[in-house]
């Protein structure tokens, strides 16, 4: 077995320390989690910190061993309650992102939906017609390295979950944002994967 040197020890121990801190206290933010966790452990913030891809590893491995059942019952409670309004607009091509498709997202965590139309107010068209409450906000989202542009997004309840919606032009569906954890081309779920993962 290939042991760890000083700085792969300390950077798995504040890994393990950060996403015991997103998961215990709701936060989001890798990069504050890590700075956290770093001070935490009397470690240097401005040496070489994990990645937020190992964080993330770390975050699964912590729900898988501390809260595995109750954790594992809630994302599939959560991600049918969020099929069922995939289902219900499926016109906007919805695509589940977030932590709620990586099997990361705490208790409280709304679903993030990415839709998709000609203008987001056939977005507020609907939910006025099902007299749905919103609160629309901004999501700015990294499309290239380097670039970023802001879309419209909404905020509201359905089958008691919080789902934040952001919506996209229709040619937003050939090129997804980079995801906040690995920079890659951000990992969508359309209504047959998120079928399928519940089937799995």
């Amino acid at each position: 077995m290939t042991m760890q040197n000083g700085d792969d020890r300390s950077r798995t121990s504040v890994a393990q320390e950060a996403a015991r801190i997103m998961a215990d206290h709701g936060i989001k933010d890798f990069h504050v989690a890590k700075r956290k966790a770093a001070a935490r452990l009397g470690l240097d913030q401005s040496g070489t910190l994990p990645s937020n891809v190992e964080v993330e590893a770390a975050l699964i491995e912590h729900h898988r061993l501390y809260a595995e059942d109750d954790h594992d019952l809630s994302l599939q409670e959560r991600r049918s309650k969020v099929l069922g309004l995939m289902e219900t607009i499926e016109e906007f091509e919805p695509r589940l992102v977030g932590p709620l498709l990586a099997g990361t997202a705490a208790v409280d965590a709304p679903a993030n939906l990415h839709l998709f139309a000609d203008a987001a107010e056939e977005l507020v068209w609907f939910l006025e017609s099902q007299s749905i409450e919103y609160r629309p906000f901004d999501r700015r989202v990294r499309i290239q390295r380097g670039r970023s542009l802001t879309y419209p997004g909404f905020r509201f309840a359905w089958d008691e979950l919080v789902i934040e919606a952001t919506v996209f032009p229709y040619d937003g569906l050939r090129q997804a944002p980079l995801s906040p954890v690995d920079g890659k081309p951000m990992q969508r779920a359309s209504i047959k994967k998120v079928r399928t993962l519940l089937a799995a």
